[in-house]
Formats: C-alpha cells, structure tokens, sequence
C-alpha cells in the first residue's frame, strides 16, 4: 500500500503479525474446565502455524513466547510448542506480567524478530478453571511489597471509579455495550475466521443477550459496601488462549502478505494503590514513541477487565467510547463480553485489531493497551501495511 506523507515505510526488520488466531473464550468451570491450558494454547498454536504455512511463509519458527499468569510451575510456554507439534527444536519461554502478560509476549516476540529471528509466535494462554480449582476462589500473589499498598482488582476499581468521578451509570452503559457489540461481531461472522476449535468447543459462550443497562442496575456491589463495579460491569473468570504469528517485514513483503507491523511497544510503571489507571501512561507513551497522533488511529482495545478501567482509560485520552468514539474502541466487544482469560487478554487485543485493521481493511493505526495488578501498563501501535 503507498506510504501515507509523515510515515516512513518499515525497516526490513520490523517486527509485522501477519496471522492471529484464538480459542473460544468460556468462563471458568464451564465448557474448558477440562482441558488444561497448555493445550488450549497447544490448540492455538497448531493453528497458527498451519495458517502461516498457508500462506507462504517457510521460515522455522524460531522461538514461542506465552504469557500467564497462573499456570502450572515451570516453563508452560516450552510444554503448549512441543504439544502443539511445532517439534523439539523449537524453544518456548513463559511471561508473567499479569493480565498484561499476552500483550508482554508480543512486545517480546517483536523484540526478537527485530534481533534477526524470522517467525515468532506470540500470545498467551490462561484456565481460569484450573486456577480455582482447588479452594473455589483464586489465590493470587502478590503484586506490591510493603509498604506499597497491594489491593486485589476489584477492590482497586472501586476506589479508581469513586477517584475520578466514573459513577454507576456509565459503568453499566458501558457493559451493555460491550455485550452488544459482541454479540453483533459474532452474528456478522466477525470471530468465525480466528477461532480454532478445542474440546468440542467452537464459539464464545460468554456473551449474554438482554444484558441492557436497566437489568445491570439491579446487580449488587461485588467489592464494597456502596462501590460501583458489580459482577454485571465486570468481566468473568476465563479459560482460553491468543496468538499471533510475527515475521520481519522482509519476509512479510516477500510473500506480499497484508499485516500489522509494530511501530511501538512500551510498558510503564504506575501506582499500585490504583493499577487500573496504568493503560493510560502507557498508551500515550507508545503513541509518543511511535511518533502518531491519537486523533489518526482509527482502532483502539483495552482490556475490559473493568468498565472503570476502560473508562478511566479513555477519559484519560480524550475519547468517548459510548458516542463519537463508539466504532474506535473495542467495537467489537471486549473481555466484558467475552471474557477475561488473563494471560491471554493481552495477546487478543492484537486479533481485535487484526480483524479490525486487516481482515476489513479497516484503519490504518492501530492502539493496544493494558493494566495490570501492581501499577503497570503495556501499550503496542500498530500500522497495518501491505
């Protein structure tokens, strides 16, 4: 495609996705309560690589690198590559940086493309089910030491919602949305081309009809006596698995493949006692770094762990994602909807915005972002060429 005025053409060894595949997103206990979440990523994986073999892309995969969060102990990432039949030769490390951790996985996947490997793949992975398997509740480590404080999620977007002001209302209208949106990207068929089947599982089981912002006001509290952020504005506990295939653009080029090449990817430090305001900080700073305006990216996903996150997020930035910005933030639905498996959060943004951006020949720019437990946030922009 010719090179927009004020944005060079990518290096040779810029780091371009050129395939994004996922399983099916359900909540925990359900439908892949039994099966493990090395082989949901096993399943993705496979999946991918067939899909990049399609398409004309020969190089050996050179490494696997998963993001998760609460996996078994060991290297998660090495045992989902040897599963997924990608062979002995091919190495695989794991990244835990939360519900970041996916997102994490592809700013470190482009890194090594960009060192000269030729096909990376990237994504993370996570089993709900199995995390909370054995008490009924998810035990979590911990994300500060004292004296920092060190809330759990919930908690913490209550006090970030009643911090800046985001009231019920918004959150819920927010939520409503998120499941409409879904909703209408799964009958428009906009899911059928990334899902790969696991365990007899074909479709997202997560997203709920009739959830409009009236039934929502009847949910409860979920966190504090008086808070905001209710089981109905918040996401689930998942099971599932993301990945996207990353080539230099040589390569890309070569086999004259459409893609999204990496323009930035940052990860930043905030405040632990409020770590849903983190995607923020994080986002301008990528923007900045890759030298683009927010008012030219057309796509932006969050992590919806959160309606309170995703609104101090685009509050932050000066968007309105329930009226002019509507069709540039998560416009296909988020982890509300469909689910929050949470070290594969991060890596499904990038198939969003891969079905947005690519397969509809959508925006050219592309925004990525993340918060994560401790006061951290991981941003990518994107650019989609060919």
């Amino acid at each position: 495609m010719p090179v927009p005025p004020g944005c060079p053409a990518p290096p040779a060894d810029a780091a371009v996705l050129v395939a994004a595949r996922r399983t099916p997103f359900a909540d925990a206990g359900r439908e892949l309560a039994g099966c493990s979440g090395t082989d949901q990523a096993a399943a993705a994986l496979a999946a991918l690589a067939g899909q990049v073999r399609t398409l004309g892309v020969g190089a050996a995969v050179a490494d696997v690198v998963l993001g998760v969060c609460t996996g078994p102990r060991g290297n998660p990432a090495r045992v989902a590559a040897l599963a997924a039949g990608l062979g002995p030769q091919v190495p695989g490390v794991s990244v835990d940086r939360q519900c970041g951790s996916g997102l994490d996985a592809v700013r470190l996947g482009a890194a090594l493309v960009r060192e000269g490997a030729e096909l990376v793949l990237a994504g993370g992975f996570e089993s709900g089910s199995a995390a909370r398997a054995a008490t009924g509740r998810v035990e979590r480590a911990v994300f500060a030491p004292p004296p920092f404080p060190d809330p759990d999620m919930g908690p913490a977007a209550d006090d970030l919602a009643a911090h800046l002001g985001i009231d019920r209302r918004r959150q819920d209208a927010y939520a409503a949305a998120s499941h409409a949106r879904a909703l209408a990207a799964a009958a428009a068929g906009a899911f059928d081309a990334e899902l790969v089947e696991v365990a007899g599982l074909r479709a997202d089981t997560r997203p709920r009809p009739g959830l409009h912002e009236q039934r929502l006001a009847r949910f409860r509290p979920a966190f504090s006596a008086g808070g905001t952020v209710t089981a109905g504005n918040s996401c689930g506990v998942s099971d599932g698995a993301a990945a996207v295939a990353l080539v230099p653009e040589r390569i890309r080029a070569a086999a004259g493949l459409p893609g999204l090449v990496v323009r930035a990817a940052v990860a930043c430090g905030g405040d632990p006692a409020l770590p849903g305001a983190a995607a923020a900080p994080a986002a301008l700073l990528a923007l900045r770094r890759a030298d683009v305006d927010l008012p030219d990216v057309g796509a932006v996903e969050v992590v919806e762990a959160f309606a309170a996150q995703v609104l101090a997020f685009t509050d932050a930035l000066g968007l309105d994602p329930l009226g002019a910005d509507a069709g540039r933030v998560c416009a296909q639905g988020g982890a509300i909807a469909l689910g929050h498996p949470w070290g594969a959060s991060g890596a499904a943004l990038l198939v969003r915005l891969f079905a947005r951006m690519v397969r509809l020949d959508g925006p050219r720019l592309g925004l990525a972002a993340c918060a994560v437990g401790g006061g951290q946030g991981v941003a990518l922009v994107v650019e989609r060429v060919g």
